[in-house]
């Protein structure tokens, strides 16, 4: 499968609708971006259901910093709209499928119900 290019305009487009997304922060210049491009065009062959997306730094410098991308490659794993995973470098291809094996089994049930309770704590909680 093809990966997406992603910019602020079809961002949240993207990540709204699908399950789950997988995006790669780099930029043309990057010799570990362009060393790790390999990697994962194969890892979106063998994972047909995920949605495989880059992110031109360079193009994309609001994105960027929304997400506060200070390395890259960066790679980030979204699931119904929640960041599962986020670490700079670039991952061997039996490190990129562990996690993306390990982000696909979680319980997004449970996933959402904590995060919600995190809210709701926070919440609780005075003002400074």
């Amino acid at each position: 499968m093809a990966t997406v290019e992603l910019t602020k305009d079809n961002f949240e487009e993207v990540i709204t609708g699908n399950d789950m997304i997988i995006v790669d922060f780099w930029a043309p210049w990057c010799a570990p971006c362009r060393s790790f491009a390999p990697t994962y065009e194969a890892a979106s062959e063998k994972f047909p259901d995920v949605v495989f997306a880059k992110v031109n730094t360079e193009e994309e410098q609001e994105l960027a910093g929304y997400f506060q991308i200070r390395s890259i490659p960066t790679l980030m794993i979204f699931r119904e709209k929640v960041i599962l995973f986020s670490q700079p470098g670039a991952l061997p291809a039996s490190a990129l499928e562990q996690v993306i094996t390990q982000a696909r089994e979680l319980d997004m049930a449970q996933v959402h119900k904590d995060i919600a309770e995190q809210q709701a704590q926070q919440g609780q909680q005075p003002n400074p």
